[in-house]
């Protein structure tokens, strides 16, 4: 069965060094810190890779985070894998909860989150599925 969950989330990012490797290469790296309000109660770290092309509106970046808190009202952890794009503007992404990464009364969690950024206000929309208990 299938669940929906929705709120927003205050985030603080902060640039970080590359690795020696892939200094030269235009990337950029990031650290991300996020507060979730809504059904998910929650917070999250992680770490994000960006890069943004010379062409306006062309981007993408993929991130690794890890949420802990409660989600309608079962506590415990998740990682989320995001892998997303901008082509002149029309953006494409996948935020999926990697398997087996969930603890506690989330054990089993899959799911999928949408973002949706609006006037700065960042928002989410996560379907999720849990094992019956």
């Amino acid at each position: 069965m299938d669940h929906i969950a929705t709120g927003s989330f205050d985030i603080t990012l902060q640039p970080e060094a590359l690795s020696p490797v892939a200094k030269a290469t235009g990337l950029g790296r990031l650290s991300l810190n996020k507060q979730f309000s809504g059904d998910l109660q929650a917070t999250s770290q992680g770490e994000m890779l960006s890069f943004r092309s010379s062409t306006a509106g062309s981007a993408g970046y993929v991130a690794m985070e890890r949420v802990q808190g409660h989600l309608h009202g079962r506590h415990g952890s998740f990682v989320l894998q995001h892998s997303a794009s901008m082509a002149q503007g029309e953006a494409s992404q996948h935020i999926t909860v990697v398997p087996d990464s969930a603890t506690d009364a989330l054990q089993g969690l899959r799911g999928t989150m949408q973002i949706t950024i609006d006037n700065g206000q960042h928002s989410y929309r996560f379907a999720y599925q849990l094992p019956q208990t």
